[in-house]
């Protein structure tokens, strides 16, 4: 199996496509809020004319009202990759997100539920506090966990924080799996542009989702009463339209919020998945890393 990761808006969809047309294969989602109906825009769901006929699995499928972990949705993304495999055709998983792609390949230990109410505190906190304070309080509990993170990567903190609040363990105890090697019989390529082209993709991808329609997205989520299912899963940009949902302060805001994602991901990928194929969209050649990883 193939699968082509890296940070978001880097192009790996688009790449994607290219290497199912030339390879016979079948694309599956590996991005937990492209599997949403409801929000296709703002979660970056490849358009049926981006999909150029190519059969995609995952896309749109599932209820906003709907709890996901890394553990239930590995699942549904292996379901999907068995019937591309029984179709005959050679399945393609595309991920931005190192941790649900660890529950793809099922590498995560067994995590404990944590109540929604020690969520909501975590983020109520983070809001209030600022993630490098909660930072200093998980390398207090954990320094393990802590050397890991990032003092501004404000999800994984929180959810670092629940971990330990829910249980009183060590959240690193609960992540074993983190750092282990894709699994046999797997190939990667990591689409990796250079760190001024990535800024510049998100930019552009921001502005094009908000002129194919996001904000008007977000008002129909709101008219039809999905907004607390929103805030719940508090996919990148709903709650900076949510905030100030006429304004270019919004625009900009999420760019930077983007950018800012879009650089941890990429430090993920180089540093949990080394030894995975590079191709820089913007240089590379799409042939050659077929060869590579055919």
């Amino acid at each position: 199996m193939l699968a082509i990761v890296g940070p978001t808006a880097s192009g790996k969809s688009c790449i994607a496509v290219e290497i199912a047309k030339k390879i016979d294969g079948a694309i599956v989602n590996g991005d937990p809020f492209q599997a949403f109906l409801e929000i296709p825009i703002g979660t970056g769901q490849p358009s049926l004319s981006e999909r150029q006929g190519i059969p995609h699995y995952g896309y749109g499928e599932l209820p906003l009202d709907l709890v996901l972990n890394p553990a239930s949705f590995g699942q549904m993304a292996r379901d999907w990759l068995d019937t591309v495999v029984k179709s005959g055709k050679r399945p393609i998983l595309v991920t931005g997100s190192g941790l649900y792609l660890r529950g793809v390949w099922n590498q995560l230990d067994e995590m404990p539920d944590v109540p929604e109410k020690i969520v909501k505190k975590m983020r109520r906190l983070c809001s209030q506090l600022g993630s490098p304070a909660l930072h200093r309080y998980l390398a207090s509990v954990d320094p393990v966990r802590a050397s890991q993170l990032h003092p501004n990567d404000g999800s994984r903190i929180q959810r670092a924080m629940a971990l330990h609040l829910a249980t009183g363990e060590r959240p690193s105890k609960f992540l074993s799996g983190v750092g282990r090697m894709a699994p046999a019989g797997w190939h990667l390529l990591l689409v990796l542009p250079t760190r001024d082209s990535l800024r510049d993709r998100v930019a552009r991808r921001v502005k094009s989702m908000l002129e194919l329609g996001w904000r008007e997205e977000v008002q129909r989520l709101a008219e039809k009463g999905l907004l607390p299912h929103i805030m719940r899963l508090r996919p990148l940009g709903y709650d900076l339209l949510l905030e100030c949902p006429d304004s270019d302060m919004a625009e900009q805001k999420i760019i930077l919020a983007t950018q800012a994602y879009a650089k941890r991901q990429e430090t993920w990928f180089k540093n949990q998945l080394p030894n995975a194929r590079r191709l820089d969209p913007d240089t590379g050649c799409l042939d050659v890393a077929i060869c590579n990883i055919s």
